[in-house]
């Protein structure tokens, strides 16, 4: 009897986990695109609407082999907070894969779109008191452009850059050993001008292969620290102190330039918005460890901003 008591309470368990989740498909004219609608069982609730960062990152924080769980975590963390989320895979990844008809015609200004499409669907269900919209990483300058014309009832940026694309890019590549930065230089300044470069090391194929290269170029018009002035609603800006990828000095400058902004550091907390060390091998080592739960602090700060 006691087995059949314990395989009924996870069954019923299971069953109310699946109850609250619900897939949301947005047709779009190169594809679906799907993503997760979390409801806390309370009526009238805000819902944030998460946007994952940079690369082929899906709905639950995860990039290829990388799988930490940390949009996922998020959502259950504002869950736990009678807040809704809702969650999805970017274009050309996972249940979106069919999206992105090739990699050479995708541009910034189609995940943009796409946000205003989501808002557009979402906006008017009666289930929802507010919408926020939250964007990790590159997800925060998409966000923050969408919030222009949108105009949700508060934008969070999340570990989101403070400089544009190609200066973070020529940042992060000063940890690589001289010669990648000396080699990849030209090619930055080529795509500055709106030009494309044929010729690129093997070396350097992963960031500037040729078929990416009309998508960075549609990113580097773009000033976060202009952007996000643009915002009319209340911004929340987070940062953690032992981000590898994006600095303190990011958000401080993200905060500069919107006066409706509160600026939150969490200390010990890394790009994948877990504890690490500023190590850059610990640190690493983290964005493939699931079992990791977020920092402290990050689920406080967020409700806090939204329920005030």
């Amino acid at each position: 009897m006691r087995y059949v008591s314990t395989l009924l309470y996870f069954l019923f368990a299971t069953i109310f986990t699946l109850a609250q989740e619900e897939i949301i498909v947005l047709e779009t004219p190169t594809g679906n695109i799907e993503g997760t609608l979390l409801v806390p069982s309370k009526e009238n609730v805000p819902l944030v609407l998460i946007i994952a960062g940079s690369g082929p990152t899906d709905r639950d924080g995860n990039s290829g082999s990388l799988k930490n769980n940390s949009l996922k975590m998020l959502a259950q963390g504002l869950y736990d907070n009678n807040i809704a989320s809702f969650r999805f895979d970017k274009r050309g990844i996972a249940k979106s894969a069919k999206a992105m008809t090739s990699e050479e015609d995708l541009r910034f200004e189609h995940y943009i779109q796409d946000v205003q499409q989501w808002h557009s669907l979402l906006k008017d269900d009666s289930r929802f008191s507010s919408f926020i919209i939250l964007g990790h990483s590159e997800g925060s300058l998409i966000g923050m452009i969408a919030s222009q014309t949108v105009i949700p009832d508060k934008f969070i940026s999340l570990a989101g850059p403070g400089v544009s694309m190609q200066a973070t890019i020529r940042r992060q590549l000063v940890d690589q050993p001289p010669y990648v930065l000396s080699m990849s230089l030209p090619i930055i300044e080529e795509l500055e001008k709106g030009k494309t470069v044929d010729s690129v090391a093997p070396l350097l194929n992963m960031l500037f292969r040729p078929s990416v290269q009309p998508y960075l170029i549609s990113c580097f018009k773009y000033d976060p620290a202009i952007e996000i002035s643009k915002v009319k609603c209340p911004v929340l800006i987070i940062q953690g102190t032992t981000d590898i990828q994006i600095q303190v000095e990011d958000a401080k400058k993200l905060a500069a330039a919107n006066s409706n902004s509160e600026l939150v550091i969490i200390e010990g907390m890394n790009h994948i918005l877990k504890e690490a060390d500023a190590n850059r091998f610990l640190n690493l080592r983290t964005y493939g460890d699931p079992s990791l739960k977020l920092k402290q602090g990050l689920i406080e700060s967020i409700t806090s901003f939204i329920v005030d």
